[in-house]
């Protein structure tokens, strides 16, 4: 007998959760389509992004270092220190709108094919799920057995995989912060001479461990708040995943006996298999409607679509669609949100752009000595200043310091050229010593230049001393 017309989602209660609270384990069935094959290249991309960069190298260190503990900092070959922090804002902001703008055009494409929860719980822990322990009905039947010793010694070594898989992942992530040789160093030393790092690696570990092991999929429906800030970022125009009520329904076992044309009822494409609800890492069922639980996997999309072709029907029951589209209206593309979205995208990319290549490859700060503003010797007037070379190219650069003065000034620099590494600093002193006279106070200036890059700065200092004598 067909069932009702689907009227909406269940919001009773999460679809991972029983209703009496305790904990309903999800084993997704295997899928086969375009979706999860796609999905399978773009994980295995970002899976050997995320393994290969620390390796790579660029302008004679890591593409990506950061050396929290000495506040240096190598990204794809640019250098920054602890003063460039206030361009991580324009990067932020420019990775928030971003998301904005995805979300507001292509839905929660973010979460089913590149957030890092997705990629790999999907693209290694689940694979190696499956190698081990068989398909979604063997893994239940497993589940609901009891622990013979094939059970035990399949649970072993998949939790055995598990923590060697969520070791090297941590490892990784280690190597962002202290390099390959650091981390290398470390491993063959031991973690007596390196507590913190061996620490912060098992830590990591652990959290790993736990995550993909057991919570997994509560993760994304208990603590990340982007699911239940889609609503606010989404329109009736925004892409997502989808079931169109109109063509499914009235749902039913699909029926090989012959009837009367008159006695035949309706009934809708949908046959009631739940192979869409066997699919999905997040166990709802996309034909209650839109849910916060959805991660726009497309797992169901390409469940059904394998359903409707053995029926000998159109594919997109369920589908990638808006929810105007899913209503048989047009989707608009260009829209307020969208510009809106994309014109703060925008404004931010290009502060970012500015923001970084405007940046000079050399700090250079004129400071005044503590103490007194200015010493008097007989009839000259001296000032001492200390220049701070910070230099922030990746690689050996040399300075020269040049001082300009208005009036006939003896200038004393020490150095008038320095020698530093990359993100090396200096404190060079200065002292500049003029007759006392009228003309006193007035502005000197230095001058700075980057051998390496051709870059100068220039600073300005202002020269105190009392008023000249009259005349």
């Amino acid at each position: 007998m067909a069932q009702p017309r689907a009227s909406g989602p269940d919001t009773g209660h999460l679809s991972s959760i029983r209703p009496d609270g305790s904990r309903l384990a999800i084993h997704p069935s295997d899928v086969r389509g375009r979706f999860i094959t796609w999905r399978h290249i773009v994980f295995a991309v970002l899976i050997a992004i995320y393994a290969v960069m620390p390796f790579i190298r660029m302008g004679g260190h890591p593409a990506i270092h950061l050396d929290v503990a000495a506040r240096r900092f190598y990204l794809f070959g640019g250098t920054f220190n602890a003063q460039d922090f206030w361009i991580v804002l324009f990067l932020l902001t420019t990775a928030g709108f971003s998301l904005l703008f995805a979300t507001a055009w292509l839905g929660r494409v973010w979460c089913g094919w590149a957030c890092p929860q997705t990629v790999f719980l999907e693209g290694v822990y689940r694979r190696i799920e499956r190698w081990i322990e068989g398909p979604r009905e063997r893994r239940l039947k497993l589940a609901a057995g009891p622990w013979t010793p094939e059970r035990v010694l399949r649970a072993v070594t998949k939790h055995g995989a598990f923590l060697a898989v969520s070791w090297l992942l941590a490892h990784v992530a280690l190597a962002f912060f202290v390099s390959v040789k650091g981390l290398g160093t470390m491993v063959l030393d031991g973690p007596g001479g390196h507590a913190v790092p061996f620490a912060w690696a098992m830590a990591v570990t652990g959290a790993l461990y736990f995550n993909f092991a057991w919570f997994r999929e509560q993760l994304c429906v208990v603590l990340c708040p982007y699911g239940r800030l889609q609503s606010a970022m989404q329109d009736r125009d925004s892409l997502l995943i989808g079931y169109d009520i109109a063509r499914g329904e009235p749902r039913g076992r699909l029926v090989k006996a012959k009837l009367a044309l008159a006695e035949a009822p309706r009934q809708g494409d949908c046959v009631d298999c739940r192979k869409c609800v066997t699919a999905c890492p997040t166990g709802i069922d996309i034909r209650n409607g839109l849910q916060m639980d959805c991660i726009a996997c497309a797992q169901c999309v390409d469940a059904c679509d394998e359903v409707m072709d053995k029926l000998g029907r159109p594919q997109g029951l369920i589908r990638y669609d808006s929810l105007n589209g899913l209503e048989g209206q047009p989707r608009r593309v260009v829209r307020p949100r969208l510009l809106l979205y994309g014109g703060l995208l925008v404004c931010s990319a290009l502060a970012l752009t500015v923001s970084l290549v405007g940046r000079t490859p050399f700090e250079a700060n004129l400071l005044r000595f503590q103490g007194l503003p200015y010493f008097l010797e007989g009839t000259t007037v001296r000032n001492q200043f200390e220049l701070h070379l910070v230099n922030k190219n990746p690689v050996e650069s040399t300075f020269t310091v040049r001082v300009d003065s208005p009036v006939p000034a003896n200038v004393v620099v020490p150095q008038q050229e320095v020698t530093l590494g990359s993100l090396e600093s200096f404190r060079l002193p200065l002292f500049v010593t003029v007759e006392r006279s009228p003309r006193v106070p007035f502005v000197f200036k230095v001058e700075v230049s980057d051998q390496a890059s051709g870059q100068v700065r220039r600073l300005e200092a202002r020269f105190l001393g009392p008023p000249g004598p009259s005349r």
